[in-house]
């Protein structure tokens, strides 16, 4: 496992919370009654690419949404170089993923419990 260097990760926590921030006031243009929700961060060493993941609540489809915000990459990415253009040189491409971990502890969740009903004595 690779591991991101202080400057990564404190590169990252930034862009984590300007993201979150630009998603809290604008993510209702783009999504309407859908709260996004910046989950993970991660960085390339040269801070020249970053992939962002996205937790997406009350949204029906959540294809449909990340397809939505990865075609209003340059723009995102414009507003964020706004915030943060005197904290870095140059602002880093953006890529977009779902972060589903939720949905994956749901259905882990599902399993377990049907796993244990079954144990059980009757």
């Amino acid at each position: 496992m690779n591991m991101e260097s202080k400057r990564q990760q404190k590169f990252a926590r930034v862009i984590q919370k300007d993201l979150g921030e630009l998603f809290q006031r604008e993510g209702n243009n783009l999504l309407p009654n859908t709260m996004i929700t910046v989950t993970k961060v991660r960085t390339t060493p040269d801070l020249g690419i970053v992939r962002v993941f996205l937790s997406f609540f009350n949204s029906p489809n959540n294809e449909v949404a990340i397809n939505t915000i990865k075609a209003h990459t340059a723009e995102i990415r414009y507003n964020l170089g706004k915030r943060i253009k005197d904290q870095v040189r140059g602002v880093p491409q953006l890529e977009f993923f779902v972060d589903d971990t939720n949905e994956y502890v749901d259905r882990m969740d599902k399993i377990f419990t049907r796993i244990h009903k079954d144990d059980e004595p009757e």
